[in-house]
């Protein structure tokens, strides 16, 4: 949880609230299919919870967040310039939305995906 505090008061932002603009930024993304789970037992525990933010982990560290994004992409795109892509709209829009400095936005490609040839 990342806490500021202002003349008014304070301002909480919890890591859910990060991964779920994480999240969205994500699949806001050219090429991006889904986002996948980081392994078979945070797939399951995340399953049973119903959790809106798979496939983002948020850390802090030294007041800066790093994030971890699990995703699946397009067969026949470019994988080194749709990460690039990813990492860089993320980045943006946490920065954007929550004021907090993003020090690392790490891609890690789970899979390809093949669309429909019809």
């Amino acid at each position: 949880m990342n806490k500021k505090l202002t003349q008014l008061g304070s301002i909480s932002i919890s890591f859910h609230a990060i991964a779920s603009i994480a999240h969205q930024a994500a699949l806001e993304s050219y090429g991006v299919v889904g986002l996948a789970n980081a392994n078979f037992a945070v797939g399951i525990s995340r399953f049973l919870s119903k959790n809106k933010h798979s496939g983002v982990i948020v850390n802090q560290e030294n007041g800066e967040l790093t994030l971890d994004l699990y995703v699946i992409i397009e067969y026949g795109t470019r994988i080194s310039s749709v990460t690039n892509s990813i990492a860089n709209n993320v980045k943006f829009q946490i920065e954007s939305i929550t004021k907090l400095p993003v020090s690392e936005v790490n891609v890690h490609v789970r899979g390809l995906r093949v669309s429909n040839t019809d």
